[in-house]
């Protein structure tokens, strides 16, 4: 699935998609101009195998070292994975595209793996679809792992009224710290999107390619644009589909992301208003009910098995923030909700679950870790509990439904590893970038899209109306357009809207 991880209550105090600084925010931005380009790496060989033993399968996987520290390569090196999915018709091979699906802190083997369902049959037809497992994340390693009980560190309630409930956040954050640096303590320096923009061009080198294409969704387009900024003159063409904002920081990047989920939650709740056959219709106030409800889970949370947390406050605002990065969603938290509100929390769970994507067994991925990992490297935000807790009115201000979720994490106030400071995005020299934005997209609002292809020196807007995460696939229109300047690197708009 492609997206960003929100919610940040649940994870740190605000999402990782969004990053850097706004004038309205008091939180100053000290990203490191870029005043001298990176040299691109020279050599390196990728040794492909079929992926799983069949002869027939046109997955090749490969392995790839990268040193933890390019400045000081002795102290240790990460074994990326990588998968290809080799052009169909060789023939008509334009080259290797790099993809990533966001996150940050989601592998990017998925997309090669199922590249049907991510790219047209253009794209899979003229290039060789080349995902990675980001360091520390997914099957490369060693991959951040810090818990295994998810319930454990991130149902406390969101609200607390008493200070005892506020100092289980804290206690529950610096918990969550203490196992991530017990567990994974020797990497957690070293993981940062600075550090993995470099992995890129070592994979580009090791691909034998001058100049290379890339795909990124969700915060993979920061990831795109940081590499773009570092690398210019390796950069082929670059599509940034669902595009942070570069230029705002930790909270400001929360209090837009709380505005873009709260708009499209407002939406789904007038819409189910506004129909009879709506599950949680609740005769035209579908408002009224969800603020009832919400309440009513703050005072008694519903149990749905002796094994997992009780359905809180906490697991409906995560149940809530999962739906709303697709209205094809939308049924799902429909009949979730009825049942809430009858007593039965097992459908708001369900949605808990699959955002956190825990698997049938009980089992999750490294996601969340590395996420935290990553964002807390990028960019920590406040120094402080107290003034961390200073910003809760402002999201109360900007989400008055789900802008409390927002808050209340102090993950990054209390970090172990030290910041990597982020580059000022800009890039210069790398030619024509194409930024996808979405009309109704939760988590990287579409002012996000915005800004990055005015931040960028020659960034080229679509504009999707979609309720949507993301919009390339939505309509044949962004297809059409990212497809013939994939694979023509020519563009003749400078926004278009489909």
């Amino acid at each position: 699935m492609r997206r960003c991880l929100a919610v940040g209550a649940l994870l740190v105090m605000v999402s990782a998609c969004s990053s850097g600084s706004s004038s309205s925010d008091s939180t100053p931005d000290t990203r490191a101009p870029v005043s001298t380009l990176y040299a691109p790496a020279e050599g390196g060989t990728l040794k492909w195998k079929s992926c799983s033993g069949d002869s027939l399968d046109p997955l090749q996987c490969a392995r790839l070292s990268v040193p933890f520290d390019y400045n000081n390569p002795s102290k240790g090196s990460f074994s990326l994975k990588l998968v290809k999915h080799p052009a169909k018709i060789r023939t008509k091979r334009v080259g290797s595209m790099l993809v990533n699906p966001g996150g940050p802190g989601f592998g990017g083997t998925d997309l090669p793996e199922n590249a049907e369902s991510y790219f047209s049959t253009t794209l899979i037809d003229t290039f060789d679809i080349i995902g990675w497992d980001p360091r520390g994340t997914g099957e490369s390693t060693p991959a951040v792992d810090c818990v295994d009980n998810y319930d454990k560190y991130f149902t406390d309630d969101p609200t607390p009224e008493t200070e005892a409930e506020h100092q289980v956040l804290i206690d529950v954050s610096k918990a969550f710290n203490a196992e991530c640096e017990k567990r994974s303590g020797e990497i957690l320096p070293y993981i940062s999107t600075n550090a993995t923009a470099r992995d890129m061009d070592t994979i580009r080198a090791a691909l034998g390619e001058e100049k290379i294409t890339f795909f990124g969704f969700s915060y993979g387009s920061e990831l795109g644009a940081t590499w773009a900024t570092m690398f210019p003159s390796t950069v082929r063409a670059a599509v940034l589909d669902g595009a942070t904002d570069p230029t705002s920081n930790y909270m400001q990047g929360g209090l837009d992301q709380a505005k873009g989920f709260e708009t499209e939650f407002t939406k789904f709740l007038a819409q189910c208003s506004a129909n009879k056959k709506c599950p949680f219709y609740n005769n035209g106030d579908a408002e009224g009910a969800f603020d009832k409800l919400i309440k009513e889970l703050d005072e008694r949370p519903l149990v749905v098995s002796k094994s997992r947390a009780s359905v809180n406050q906490a697991i409906a605002y995560t149940a809530v923030s999962q739906a709303m990065y697709s209205s094809t969603m939308w049924p799902e938290l429909e009949v979730a909700l009825r049942d809430a509100q009858e007593g039965d929390g097992a459908g708001l769970m369900s949605l808990f679950d699959s955002y956190y994507r825990r698997t049938p067994d009980g089992k999750y991925g490294n996601e969340l870790e590395a996420f935290n990992a990553i964002m807390c490297l990028d960019d920590p935000g406040p120094k402080t509990v107290e003034e961390t807790d200073s910003y809760i009115p402002k999201f109360l201000e900007v989400a008055p439904r789900l802008g409390i979720s927002f808050t209340g994490g102090y993950t990054c106030v209390f970090w172990p590893a030290k910041k990597d400071q982020r580059i000022e995005i800009t890039g210069k020299g790398a030619g024509p970038i194409m930024v996808v934005g979405t009309t109704g997209d939760a988590a990287t609002p579409l002012a996000s899209s915005q800004k990055m292809a005015s931040t960028l020196e020659d960034g080229r807007l679509i504009v999707v109306s979609e309720d949507r995460h993301t919009g390339y696939g939505a309509n044949d229109c962004v297809v059409s357009a990212v497809d013939k300047y994939l694979i023509t690197t020519k563009v003749s708009f400078a926004e278009k809207a489909c």
